[in-house]
């Protein structure tokens, strides 16, 4: 029963945590936050087993651990220079339908990941891409061409969905 106690304090710790960081924080993991989310099992594993008894030193550790997320988290909202080496920036991996090979061996992104999510976006060649951003968090964002040839009018259809 001293186990089941101990995981449901460390549970409320997090949820907690987890709703005074807000749905920003938690919309998408970034490595960084993923790293983090790694660390918690670590600082309350010895809490919930015989080695640590100390549930306020767990409770603590997890407490400071998401204080310093938050920090981080406003101090890039206040400070523009400490987001720019805080949090990272957008690359372009394709421009113009011309891939941009120094970013994507940079970014350790492959052929087959970019055409994965060209496929997803419903573009087939690179050609057709304008630009293919890999953003922040990990995702990427294709932009297609505009398919209307120069100077052909636009259908209802296209100014529905401009």
């Amino acid at each position: 029963m001293d186990t089941v106690f101990r995981v449901a304090i460390i549970y409320v710790v997090l949820f907690v945590a987890f709703r005074v960081m807000g749905k920003r924080e938690l919309g998408s993991l970034t490595p960084f936050e993923l790293v983090t989310l790694m660390i918690v099992p670590e600082i309350v594993s010895e809490s919930l087993h015989d080695g640590d008894h100390s549930l306020t030193n767990a409770a603590i550790g997890v407490m400071t651990l998401f204080l310093l997320v938050f920090a981080t988290s406003v101090i890039t909202h206040r400070f523009p220079r400490a987001a720019k080496v805080l949090e990272s920036h957008p690359t372009v991996l394709v421009s113009e339908g011309k891939i941009v090979e120094d970013a994507m061996n940079l970014e350790r992104v492959s052929v087959e990941d970019l055409f994965g999510e060209m496929h997803k976006a419903g573009v087939a060649r690179v050609e057709d891409v304008r630009w293919a951003i890999l953003e922040g968090d990990g995702r990427i964002a294709i932009i297609a061409r505009d398919r209307t040839p120069a100077g052909a009018r636009p259908t209802a259809r296209d100014e529905v969905l401009t």
